[in-house]
Order: C-alpha cells, then structure tokens, then sequence
C-alpha cells in the first residue's frame, strides 16, 4: 500500500443545537493540532494554538447560532498554516460591522479578521462555508518564514 501523503486534517460533524459544540469545537482543534506537532514535527506555536481555538471558537458560534442544523468543522495543515473550515446550513453570508466601541457583543467576525492570514466565504449548494488560514509559527514581522530560516 502507497503512503499516504496527504496533510493531516480533522473533520467533524458538531450539534448546531447544542451549545456544548462550541466547546467541543475548540477542543478538538486544540488536540488535533497538538498531536499534528507530536506525530508530524509540524512547527505549532502556542500562539497558533490559541489562535485557532479562538476563531473555531467565533466561527463556530456564529454557525450554531445562525443557522438551523448540524455544523461542519474541518481542520487541515498545510503550506504553512491551519486552515480551517466552517460549514453551515444558513445561505447568508457573514458581513463585518464597522468597529464600535460602543456596541455590545456582535464582534466576531471583526476579530477573525484581525487575526488570520486569508478569509473566505462562499456559498455552497446548501448553506455557506467559512475558511480561515493562520501562519503554523509567529510572524512577528510580517514575512512568514519557518522557525530558524533566514
């Protein structure tokens, strides 16, 4: 049998009705990234950590909120980042509000954006599916090199 060469992923089906989905959204993106480190060597920050447990966390609130039905979670690794899919069964799409302080809750999409590298929305057949990519390493500079590269 060949091997198997394709990036490691998660996916998973979440209870939109349930709010423990959320929670167990969060936890599975955070386990699947810590054995993807502990099997593949992959570069895995805890920034990068917590930064994917908090936009799983917006993504998939929003999803379990919004939209009737289950929830599609789908967590992947390659070239260099997380990405991370959301699937839902509501056709609107997600729009951004102009920041305000003055506004209780209702900024999620405003942090996603503030913190990944790429975003994309896009409607499926049934429904709509979020990506969102975040660098595997810190980038405190802005030129998303690898660990110990130059």
């Amino acid at each position: 049998m060949a091997p198997n060469h394709e990036p490691p992923h998660l996916a998973v089906e979440l209870d939109g009705g349930d709010g423990g989905c959320i929670a167990e959204a969060r936890d599975r993106a955070g386990a699947f990234l810590a054995r993807v480190q502990a099997v593949h060597g992959a570069p895995v920050t805890a920034r990068t950590m917590h930064l994917t447990q908090l936009v799983v966390s917006e993504l998939v609130t929003n999803a379990c909120k919004y939209a009737p039905g289950p929830v599609l979670l789908r967590v992947r690794v390659a070239g260099g980042a997380v990405e991370l899919e959301v699937w839902d069964s509501d056709p609107v799409l997600p729009v951004a509000r102009a920041a305000d302080p003055g506004r209780v809750g209702q900024h999620g999409l405003e942090i996603v954006m503030a913190v990944v590298q790429g975003f994309e929305v896009r409607r499926e057949p049934v429904g709509k599916r979020i990506t969102a990519r975040i660098a595997l390493w810190d980038d405190p500079v802005g030129g998303l090199t690898a660990p110990g590269s130059h």
